[in-house]
């Protein structure tokens, strides 16, 4: 605040709101807020304090439409003093529980208001009893649920429960031996780190929960979205942990990381011709091109990336694939795309990637990569667009490849890093990058490997974010917070994205997208 400036108000905002019909509400809720708060804290703590009573007694005199966003307007207030849970602004939102709570209680149906009330009151736990009783006979989704339960619940320093809240704990059905794999690594975090962590989760959980609310106030309530595709029916079978010959057919492409020099292919891995660098062939038949020493999903044996490897070992289990592409993926979509309304299907995706590839690969007979595989779902496409004798899998995370070669094992599985990529110059006929490049540490660079690998007229598809025009769904999008991002996933505004394509020698062919997700098709010129 400048100096001598009066505190902001939210009294002429609060009154334009009241006073809103349906068609200005979403706008005059925008301003409303934004008179308070800016991207996750308060303007000025005093102001902010002195507003909730008026809120508060707003709620008394307006319909369902208009609680449901001042419900969300009190959890922004109240969570903008988190990591306190019972700070001056919170406490005066807490003063209006009874209200909160008489809204739920006979709830039969579920609204836009009833998941903005989920949003709001996960900010309690020490009304724990309270709020599950009111929610007994309310019929919420399993993860609405779960994510209620998970925020009205505070950390046990004795027996942390980390890693498992996003979407929701719902979504992570676990066995007692992942959970014993989870208390196996928990154990090695020092206090501050599970304190760190908790906190993570629990804003996450709460970016979710509000993301889904205001979507629903501002549209309608979400529809699933349904994935029909093969990959979901064929069968997980082990992989051939000792066949190279998958490699050797990519002779021309793969490449030493440490000085791209040609490589030779054993039943053990791959040696290079110049430096005799050699690369194993990895549990899985996975060959680990990341010139690393030290296993897990990190980037270096570096000392702070091996602390981060410990930090991300939630994701580093058997069953990855199965959680990340049934519950995780989709719920990404939904959340950083806006896909609440299922606008974009597995089908319209599936598409959008088969069809440019098809045309790229019929011009040359060189590979294909699918950057960033993952599990291997978007992988099934490209190998059906192209044939899975072209296609090169890559990603730094080998549980996902485990789970890939366990439904694609005619498909090359490597594990590298997309930022140094142990491919030749002008070796790829195409490159999909797929629902990725906003996890990547360095986007820029990432797409610089890309046109450095592909051919002249070579294609690229990607698929990635943008940020959100409404400031509020933009601090839901950045709160998001992962173990391997700690800053929170870092989406783009198109022309970022443009500029780098073109300092890489790429020209857009096709850019679109409903909502917040950036659809892209572009070819190396040349």
């Amino acid at each position: 605040m400048a100096p001598n400036a009066e505190p902001a108000t939210a009294a002429a905002p609060l009154t334009a709101f009241r006073e809103a019909d349906s068609e200005a509400l979403a706008e005059a809720f925008t301003r409303l807020v934004t008179a308070l708060w800016t991207d996750g804290a308060l303007n000025d703590p005093t102001s902010a304090q002195e507003a909730v009573p008026e809120l508060l007694e707003a709620w008394d005199h307006t319909g369902p439409t208009h609680r449901g966003y001042l419900a969300i307007t009190l959890a922004l207030l109240a969570e903008a003093e988190y990591p306190q849970l019972d700070g001056p602004v919170a406490t005066a939102v807490r003063q209006g529980m009874d209200r909160f709570l008489h809204e739920i209680r006979g709830t039969t149906t579920v609204t836009p208001l009833t998941l903005a009330l989920v949003y709001l009151l996960s900010h309690f736990p020490d009304d724990r009893t309270r709020v599950r009783s009111a929610f007994n006979g309310v019929p919420l989704d399993p993860d609405d649920r779960t994510r209620l339960d998970r925020g009205l619940t505070h950390l046990n320093h004795l027996d942390p429960d980390l890693g498992r809240a996003w979407p929701s704990p719902f979504d992570w059905d676990i066995d007692e031996t992942e959970r014993d794999f989870d208390r196996s690594w928990i154990t090695t975090l020092t206090p501050e780190q599970t304190t760190a962590t908790w906190n993570d989760d629990t804003r996450t959980l709460w970016a979710t929960a509000g993301a889904k609310a205001l979507w629903a106030m501002t549209h309608h309530m979400p529809t699933p979205v349904v994935d029909d595709n093969p990959y979901w029916t064929t069968p997980h079978q082990p992989a051939d942990t000792h066949d190279t010959t998958l490699f050797a057919r990519h002779h021309s492409a793969l490449r030493c990381t440490s000085c791209r020099s040609p490589l030779t292919f054993h039943t053990t891995g791959a040696r290079c011709q110049d430096c005799a660098t050699l690369y194993p062939l990895a549990p899985g038949g996975i060959l680990d091109l990341s010139r690393r020493e030290h296993p897990g999903a990190g980037v270096s044996d570096a000392a702070e990336d091996v602390e981060a490897d410990v930090l991300q070992n939630a994701a580093v289990m058997s069953t990855v694939g199965r959680h990340y592409e049934a519950g995780l993926r989709p719920a990404f979509l939904r959340i950083m795309g806006q896909n609440w309304g299922g606008a974009i299907t597995p089908a319209i995706e599936d598409a959008y990637i088969a069809g440019p590839l098809r045309t790229a690969a019929a011009r040359t007979d060189a590979p294909v990569l699918d950057l960033a595989a993952g599990a291997g779902r978007w992988t099934w496409v490209v190998a059906d667009a192209v044939g899975a004798d072209r296609v090169i899998a890559l990603d730094l995370n080998d549980a996902m490849l485990h789970w890939l070669r366990g439904r694609l094992p005619h498909v090359a599985a490597v594990r590298a890093s997309a930022l140094e990529l142990p491919l030749a110059d002008s070796s790829l006929a195409a490159v999909n990058c797929w629902n990725a490049l906003q996890a990547m540490p360095d986007a820029a660079q990432a797409i610089a490997e890309i046109g450095r690998c592909l051919k002249p007229g070579g294609t690229l598809t990607l698929m990635t974010f943008r940020w959100a025009d409404d400031p509020v769904y933009r601090y839901f999008q950045r709160s998001h917070i992962f173990p391997g991002r700690p800053e929170g996933y870092l989406l783009f505004e198109p022309q970022e994205i443009r500029s780098w394509l073109a300092a890489a020698g790429l020209s857009v062919v096709e850019e679109s997208g409903p909502g917040t997700f950036v659809f892209l098709t572009a070819k190396r010129e040349g």
